[in-house]
């Protein structure tokens, strides 16, 4: 049972996405990654205040007279990203939220959505890269890098509109746009053609949703693997075996998986409790209830 967790877990983490990607990269580096935070929002906050965002070519571009600033822009909304003990700041513009039919709410930081992306660099205060990865794809939020995953949420999906023979398309999907810190991206390492410390910006179009994604089909949603309650399910290990709950389909390594800890037959596991002296720890993350 844990040999297969543990290549199951491999097989999933060496699933790497080119530009959205985590990174992977090791906290452990002499780099001053406090002070590269201040620089990369000293630069973003130039770059917000001179370029806007035009409606007729639906693009980021250098400041005209007359026209906002992205900085002053009423849909562009500051967020604080604490990551690796270290503050950043997220900027991410709002165009649309986005209108879900069927309703459905926001992706949580583990859910998968479908999302079409055109990402650059942001080079200087006037200047940007050309695109680095543009495309349609499904994703996993837990699975890309801390800027994409501190956004999306932000957003909702939109009702599908591909016509017959025709390709893929959605109307009504949350749009925006990220400027993301090299923080809350590849760092100082940088991945593929995109540079150590380099300060992203990315076209968003959210199209669909996978609500309550579950990663190890355990019937537990992913978000709600998060025993020590932090909000973030990837830092939490209940039987310690190096796999995260949310990839882990025996979660306390009892030799019975977790979906099968489902004493009433209701499909979900966290509301089974059979330990009277444990009577407010799920059977699923007890090894002494083996169901």
């Amino acid at each position: 049972m844990i040999k297969f967790k543990h290549f199951f877990y491999v097989l999933i983490v060496s699933i790497a996405l080119y530009s959205c990607g985590d990174n992977g990269t090791s906290n452990v580096d002499n780099f001053d990654h406090a002070a590269q935070a201040l620089i990369d929002n000293d630069s973003l906050v130039k770059f917000l205040k001179n370029n806007y965002y035009n409606e007729v070519t639906d693009a980021v571009e250098v400041l005209e007279d007359g026209k906002t600033p992205l900085y002053n822009d009423d849909k562009l909304v500051t967020k604080e990203v604490t990551e690796n003990d270290i503050k950043y700041t997220l900027y991410y513009y709002v165009n649309r939220v986005g209108t879900p039919d069927p309703v459905k709410g926001n992706p949580t930081v583990m859910d998968s959505v479908l999302t079409k992306y055109n990402g650059k660099r942001i080079v200087n205060s006037k200047t940007l890269s050309s695109s680095f990865d543009s495309r349609v794809s499904w994703l996993t939020l837990s699975d890309v890098i801390v800027g994409w995953r501190q956004s999306f949420i932000h957003f909702k999906g939109g009702k599908k509109a591909t016509l017959p023979d025709g390709p893929l398309n959605y109307e009504n999907g949350g749009k925006g746009i990220i400027f993301i810190p090299s923080g809350l991206a590849y760092r100082n390492i940088g991945n593929g053609s995109i540079p150590g410390n380099a300060i992203l910006m990315f076209y968003i179009d959210l199209w669909d949703v996978i609500e309550n994604t579950d990663h190890d089909r355990d019937h537990v949603p992913s978000i709600f693997e998060d025993p020590d309650g932090d909000g973030n399910p990837k830092n939490d290990d209940t039987d310690n075996d190096g796999v995260p709950n949310y990839l882990d389909v025996d979660d306390d390594n009892d030799a019975v998986l977790t979906k099968n800890e489902d004493r009433n037959k209701d499909g979900d596991p966290r509301n089974d409790f059979n330990d009277p002296n444990n009577p407010t720890l799920p059977d699923y993350l007890n090894r002494k209830i083996r169901n």
